[in-house]
This record gives C-alpha cells, sequence and structure tokens, in this order.
C-alpha cells in the first residue's frame, strides 16, 4: 500500500460499524471523512480523534440523492485529498411481514442499501478509474444471501446491492480497483441490537462472551481486505460469530 495513505470517505456511517471503521483508518494515518444524514451526530467522535491527533470530519449527505452524492464526493477530492477507500454502509434493516409492507416502506428500504449503494460506487469509480487505484467496499447482511421471514423488502435490497457490488468488482477489477463485499451475518454488539435483544426477551447480560460481532472486528476485516494484495484479493466475505447457526 501507499507510504503516504489518501482519504478514506465512510458513507453511511453510523455509530457502530462507521464508527468502528473510522477509527481503524485514522489509527493508519488516514485523512477520514464521515459521510452520513446528519452530520452532527458523529460529533462526539470526531472530537475524540482529533483529540487523538487524527484528520477527521463528517459531513451530512443523503445517499439517495445524486446531486448531494456527487457533491460529497467533489468536496472530499478538493478539500482533503484523493479518496483511496470508500466504505457503503447505509441500510435500515426493516422487518416487516408481507401485508404490513407498504409500497413506500419497500420502495425506502431499496432505495437506502441499493439505489443508495449504486450511486456511492459509481461515483467512487469516476474518481479511482483515471487513477487506476483504490478500494471500494460494501456492507451486506444475512439478508444478502437469503430472504427470511418478514424481510420481503430489506433483503430485496441487500440482495440488489450484492448485485450491484460484483458487477462493479467485475468491471473495475481490471482496472486495478479492488472491490469486496463484506456480509455480516449475526447480531453486532451495539446498543441497537442491544435493544432488539431485550424487545424479543434476551437477556443481554446472560449471552456467552463473543456471541455477538463487535464493531471493532468488521473494521479490522474491511482493513484486512484494503491491504490485500492484487494477486489474492477477496470479493466477498462473511463474518458471524463463533455460535451463530447457518
Amino acid at each position: 500500500m501507499n507510504q503516504e495513505p489518501g482519504v478514506a470517505l465512510l458513507v453511511g456511517a453510523g455509530d457502530a460499524i462507521g464508527a468502528a471503521v473510522a477509527r481503524r483508518f485514522a489509527a493508519a494515518n488516514y485523512k477520514v471523512c464521515i459521510g452520513r444524514r446528519d452530520a452532527s451526530k458523529s460529533s462526539a467522535l470526531i472530537e475524540e480523534l482529533t483529540r487523538l491527533g487524527h484528520s477527521v470530519q463528517a459531513r451530512s449527505t443523503d445517499v439517495r440523492k445524486e446531486a448531494e452524492v456527487q457533491s460529497l464526493f467533489a468536496e472530499v477530492e478538493r478539500e482533503m485529498g484523493p479518496i483511496e477507500v470508500c466504505l457503503f454502509n447505509a441500510g435500515a434493516n426493516v422487518s416487516k411481514p408481507l401485508l404490513e409492507t407498504s409500497e413506500r416502506l419497500f420502495f425506502k428500504a431499496w432505495e437506502l442499501a441499493c439505489y443508495g449503494g449504486f450511486l456511492v460506487g459509481r461515483e467512487a469509480a469516476k474518481y479511482m478509474v483515471p487513477r487506476s487505484k483504490g478500494t471500494i467496499l460494501f456492507t451486506g447482511a444475512t439478508a444478502s444471501l437469503r430472504g427470511g421471514k418478514n424481510f420481503a423488502a430489506f433483503s430485496s435490497a441487500k440482495f440488489g446491492l450484492r448485485a450491484v457490488a460484483q458487477s462493479v468488482a467485475r468491471e473495475l477489477g481490471p482496472q486495478n480497483i479492488h472491490v469486496a463485499h463484506l456480509i455480516i451475518d449475526g447480531g453486532l454488539d451495539s446498543p441497537e441490537i442491544h435493544r432488539r435483544l431485550r424487545e424479543r426477551g434476551v437477556d443481554v447480560a446472560s449471552m456467552a462472551q463473543d456471541s455477538l460481532i463487535k464493531p471493532s472486528s468488521v473494521a479490522e476485516a474491511y482493513w484486512a481486505l484494503h491491504q490485500q494484495p492484487r494477486d489474492a484479493w477477496t470479493h466477498e466475505l462473511d463474518l458471524r460469530p463463533f455460535a451463530e447457526r447457518w
């Protein structure tokens, strides 16, 4: 990899996986830009990393809007430097019975997870292809592989994103752009997942250690993918806890 790392642009970077990836790439001396719908939600993370001497920013971006995605990339390239790594991490885990899944809900799930991924991937390619260098990363889920009960909207969106990632990888690989899709097949060790488990009557405190995926472990997987030599690139990697049934 480069002696002088460039910029890691993390789109749809929330407080779990996105924040962990920001910390991992910042620790490797990358300039980090976090793009999310409300950038102010990353203010604590920005302060944390800035105190440690890292160069990090956050920008408000709606990944469903082409003009906003284009502006994000243009501003980062102009103000921070060449984007070497781009992560697309947006998507809402929607669970609804089929008869309660409205047209609006179905479309919004697809628009955020699939269409947004297409816009971000295409824009990343626009800057990386002329330089013949870069890594584009997509976050998938169990729903990327199978459509579970009550997940018609979310699964179709994640299936679609997986197809986008495969198509982009096959097109851009020969141009020296590494495209990888990471399937998170298990619960994430995060406040939101803890809340959902408690709502289902699960005693989170009694769960076996390491039965949920730590965001830092996901970040390490993304870092490893970015570091791979081009004679042995991985396109798809799945992560799950030791206790997960699959």
